[in-house]
């Protein structure tokens, strides 16, 4: 047997500039929204082209459908203590993060006396009481929009922000005269419109917001517990009639997943106010709910002694595949990995001191490029 052997030049792995520097622009561009969010923000500073790019409305939309879009993923505690950051947990290397204030986004006077209520696809909503006003902004693209009140004084409850494919709409009820009304702004048109509130008030939990599911907004009635519907599109209230469980302490829902095709409840089971499980069921087909998971027994004695059974400080929200379960007296997460179909406890910020008992406010904060306010 005869073998033949060549010799090959080695291969270079160094760029040669000739050739890359005929790369065409949109191609240069089409490979640069394949990046890392964190990756992309980086290369900003090594020339004034990559840097306009971020102010692009046709790059941040290839970026935003690329596959490197939205690896940033973080939980962001909002305190009264904490006046000028925000601490973020990654939750995709797991660790802790301080997020500084831009206060160039706000407007005169408006930082000195601020409140986050709201977050959604990468925006942030912030009321303004020395404003009369919310803000809603990107910290990302660093920009934002002042939102003036529909009239002063305004009261609002269950101000929930809402994503939609052209921009965003601002959903709250106000307590005006002997009756609630619905409010609804939306960035389309830069204006608000007002719709019939609904009876009885819905006002047991006022920091539980609204659950966004098929184009409706969906919250749940004091008891007897039920599930009610605010259409975004039209303005019209219905109910999801579906049987709730028996022997329900609390109820609080969530929407799932980013298409919002999904609607979770997690309650109490128990007697007199007082829960001896906690459950998660999912609406099967609009029809009925069933029943997922629950939460193992000495991590429910631990919850429910947390929150003293004063169900009022519960609420919940979605984060990147788990269901976020938080109290307003305590400084933890309870969360359920869906896909894991596994509990797990957020441990103590370590920024927060021992006096602190009350007052913190978990949001879902994934930084998003697109997102325009």
């Amino acid at each position: 047997m005869i073998t033949k052997s060549s010799k090959s030049k080695p291969s270079s792995t160094a760029m040669d500039p000739v050739i890359w520097s005929k790369l065409p622009q949109e191609l240069l561009e089409h490979i640069l929204c394949f990046l890392p969010l964190k990756t992309f923000l980086s290369l900003r500073s090594t020339c004034k082209h990559f840097n306009s790019l971020v102010f692009s409305p046709t790059f941040i939309t290839k970026h935003s459908s690329g596959s490197g879009s939205g690896l940033c993923s973080f939980l962001l505690l909002s305190h009264q203590q904490f006046y000028s950051h925000f601490p973020l947990y990654d939750t995709i290397i797991g660790s802790w993060r301080d997020l500084a204030l831009p206060f160039s986004l706000f407007p005169p006077f408006g930082s000195s006396q601020f409140n986050l209520i709201s977050s959604t696809n990468g925006l942030l909503c912030f009321a303004l009481p020395s404003c009369c006003s919310f803000l809603v902004c990107n910290m990302l693209a660093k920009s934002s929009r002042v939102i003036e009140l529909p009239f002063f004084p305004f009261s609002f409850e269950l101000l929930t922000l809402v994503s939609t494919p052209k921009g965003y709409k601002i959903f709250t009820l106000c307590t005006k005269f002997s009756s609630n009304q619905a409010f609804v702004y939306d960035s389309v048109v830069h204006s608000w419109t007002e719709h019939d509130g609904y009876q009885p008030l819905l006002f047991e939990n006022f920091h539980q917001e609204g659950a966004f599911y098929d184009g409706s907004l969906c919250f749940t009635t004091p008891e007897p517990f039920s599930v009610v519907c605010f259409d975004l599109g039209t303005g019209k209230w219905g109910n999801l009639n579906v049987e709730m469980p028996r022997e329900l302490t609390f109820v609080r829902l969530v929407s799932g997943v980013s298409d919002r095709k999904k609607l979770y409840m997690l309650g109490g089971i128990g007697r007199n106010g007082i829960s001896r499980s906690m459950r998660l069921w999912e609406l099967k087909e609009g029809k009925k709910w069933e029943e997922m998971e629950r939460l193992p027994e000495f991590m429910c004695r631990k919850f429910v002694s947390v929150c003293y059974h004063n169900y009022e400080h519960v609420y919940c929200f979605w984060h990147r595949g788990m269901i976020c379960v938080c109290c307003h007296t305590w400084p933890e997460i309870l969360y359920y990995k869906v896909e894991r179909r596994s509990w797990h406890w957020l441990p103590k910020c370590p920024w927060l001191p021992d006096k602190w008992s009350c007052g913190f406010r978990w949001f879902s904060f994934v930084p998003q490029l697109h997102a325009l306010a």
